[in-house]
Parts: structure tokens; C-alpha cells; sequence
């Protein structure tokens, strides 16, 4: 799956909260949008997704995490197989590769 972050930097509404901007990803990307992590960050909730683009290579990644092993990363396809999107509480993204 190849997307174009600008293009969808383009085409998002402008959100009020996470909900209204977590309802939007899901319906654009259904179960390939994954909520990984919830942290605050300057006293607001900050919610960390992946868009999975590969789901065979991002399904082998994160079973790593389940092994007790020391993990090393030795190329960057791992990291071509998903892009993280940050939405904060009142609706705020970022987006990364």
C-alpha cells in the first residue's frame, strides 16, 4: 500500500477532537489503522497509530516484540511497512514515515 502523505495531509478536514480524527483514519484505512500507544505529552493525551502498508512485513516485525530476544534492526523495510500517525486529544495530527 503506497501513500501519499501530502496528499492526505491535503485531503484531511480539519478535526475538533480524537474521536471526530480517529473516526476519519478508520474510515479511510479500516483495520490497517492500529492504535499503538497513549502518553501525554505538555498535559494533553497524545494517541499513536499505524497506517499498516505491509501487513506481511509489519506482522513479522511486531511479533519480535513478543520474543525475549535482543532485537536488531539491520535494514529499513521494517520501517517502510507502516507510517505513524500522532493525534493529540483536541484533534491535532502529525504524520511520519
Amino acid at each position: 500500500m503506497n501513500i501519499d502523505l501530502i496528499s492526505l495531509s491535503n485531503e484531511m478536514p480539519n478535526f475538533v477532537n480524537h474521536d471526530q480524527a480517529r473516526g476519519w483514519f478508520k474510515e479511510q484505512f479500516e483495520e490497517r489503522f492500529s492504535l499503538m500507544d497513549m502518553r501525554e505529552s505538555e498535559g494533553k493525551k497524545v494517541f499513536y497509530y499505524h497506517i499498516i502498508k505491509d501487513p506481511e512485513r509489519y506482522q513479522q516485525y511486531m511479533e519480535t516484540f513478543a520474543k525475549p530476544i535482543e532485537h536488531e534492526i539491520t535494514n529499513m523495510e521494517t520501517f517502510e511497512s507502516y507510517s505513524t500517525v500522532e493525534i493529540t486529544e483536541d484533534g491535532d495530527i502529525s504524520l511520519t514515515l
